[in-house]
């Protein structure tokens, strides 16, 4: 049960085409005297506000493209999860171009593609576990934040009522 594509020729040249713009944007270039590699991605980021919504678009074009070609809908929120985290802790002035130096999203959700052409089954049991794991984070920091401003609340209100 793999991604289901009229003509193979052309599925392998997408992939080749989707691998070379994840190179292009997380590793074209090795930085002299370093095995540290970097690509577009955290060189247009460095452009306030604006390098981070043209790098998030380049990123989508790699989960649009694993939509055409059938991937299923856990493994695509898995690879938008990448894409979220990337754009969002990415847009954080310094740390967040340290992030997408070592994040890679695009090398990542490329990696996704190529691991469930290979093995369907556990390419999309993984994705699910990590969307179920990646949802309760999110309801615990969800909670915590609540719980953190109704606790703030209290300590205002004690403070505003006694004499």
């Amino acid at each position: 049960m793999g991604i289901e594509v009229a003509d193979k020729s052309t599925h392998n040249r997408s992939n080749r085409g989707l691998d070379r713009l994840a190179w292009y944007l997380d590793s074209a270039v090795r930085i002299p005297g370093t095995q540290v590699r970097l690509g577009l991605d955290p060189l247009i980021g460095l452009v306030p506000l604006v390098g981070d919504g043209i790098s998030a678009l380049l990123s989508c074009y790699i989960l649009k493209e694993a939509a055409q070609m059938g991937v299923p809908r856990s493994v695509l929120i898995r690879m938008g999860i990448n894409v979220v985290l990337d754009a969002t802790l990415g847009s954080i002035p310094l740390i967040g171009d340290i992030f997408d130096v070592t994040w890679r999203a695009n090398r990542r959700n490329v990696q996704l593609l190529q691991d469930y052409e290979a093995s369907p089954r556990k390419t999309r049991n993984r994705s699910r576990f990590f969307g179920v794991i990646t949802a309760l984070l999110l309801l615990l920091v969800v909670v915590g934040a609540v719980s953190l401003v109704i606790w703030l609340f209290g300590l205002l209100w004690q403070a505003v009522t006694v004499p």
